[in-house]
């Protein structure tokens, strides 16, 4: 179960999304988040989904991946349609309107509407981390935070972690799914019982893994001593990021996607 979840994983490829400059890559997933949270009606919606599925096309990574990364999210998708369903109100008369549960069609559109903007930003977002390795994505966030040097910041140490912790989520998944086998070969019984019963189930896989957790960061605190790391003082770049014309062809594309979206609110 665990093992499909693909939250920080990076697979190599040669299209043309993994040959892009990686700091085009976060600026244009952020302004992919922007579209989504500007978009109001499901027209803006449908074109800005459109374009995550050719991008997907592009990079030739499996579609089964973009129902994987939405798989560990699903509780927060459900929840946030059943709210919607559930307290958004109309104006006309309801459609159900049973003891304490009232539901319009607008809560209706809400909900299907919502459920297509969280997914389409969660595919967008693993989009990046599919098509860019920790390595690369470290380099191209340190640039874009180098104007923060400025001001003492430490950039290089703080991209630096976040793409440890990204690339530790793999990691600690498939470590936690090897402490569940082994203590459900002991006999433990994690699957029934109520809430409780379940919670106290998860204690003997909370202390094995934070163990473990702390044991691979030491680990690699001792690798990156032993390679005489430290800091990003002085350091030299392996490979050089360098924008190519399909990049800002791509950012292009993205920019009139936003100037349609705005104009279709505008309209609609």
């Amino acid at each position: 179960m665990l093992k499909d979840i693909t939250i920080g994983q990076f697979f190599p490829g040669n299209s043309v999304i993994h040959r892009m400059d990686s700091r085009f890559k976060i600026v244009l997933d952020i302004l992919y988040v922007v579209i989504l949270f500007v978009a109001d009606n499901f027209i803006s919606l449908a074109l800005a989904g459109i374009f995550i599925l050719m991008a997907y096309g592009v990079s030739e990574i499996k579609p089964i991946m973009m129902l994987k990364s939405l798989k560990p999210l699903l509780p927060i998708i459900l929840f946030t349609a059943i709210l919607n369903l559930f307290f958004v109100t109309g104006e006309g008369e309801p459609l159900v309107n049973w003891w304490i549960f009232t539901i319009y069609s607008e809560g209706i559109t809400t909900a299907v509407f919502m459920i297509v903007r969280i997914m389409c930003l969660i595919i967008g977002m693993s989009l990046l981390t599919y098509t860019t390795s920790p390595i690369v994505l470290t380099d191209a966030i340190e640039r874009l935070l180098s104007p923060l040097k400025k001001i003492k910041l430490p950039v290089h140490e703080l991209a630096m972690m976040m793409t440890i912790a990204l690339r530790f989520i793999p990691t600690l998944i498939e470590e936690t799914d090897k402490i569940m086998s082994a203590q459900k070969a002991r006999g433990a019984d994690l699957d029934t019982g109520g809430l409780m019963k379940r919670a106290k189930a998860l204690v003997p896989i909370l202390i094995p893994l934070f163990v473990s957790a702390f044991k691979r960061a030491n680990e690699l605190a001792m690798a990156m001593e032993c390679r005489c790391y430290r800091g990003g003082e002085g350091r030299t770049k392996l490979r050089q990021l360098k924008a190519r014309p399909m990049d800002f062809m791509i950012a292009l594309l993205m920019l009139t996607l936003l100037g349609f979206v705005i104009v279709d609110n505008m309209v609609f």
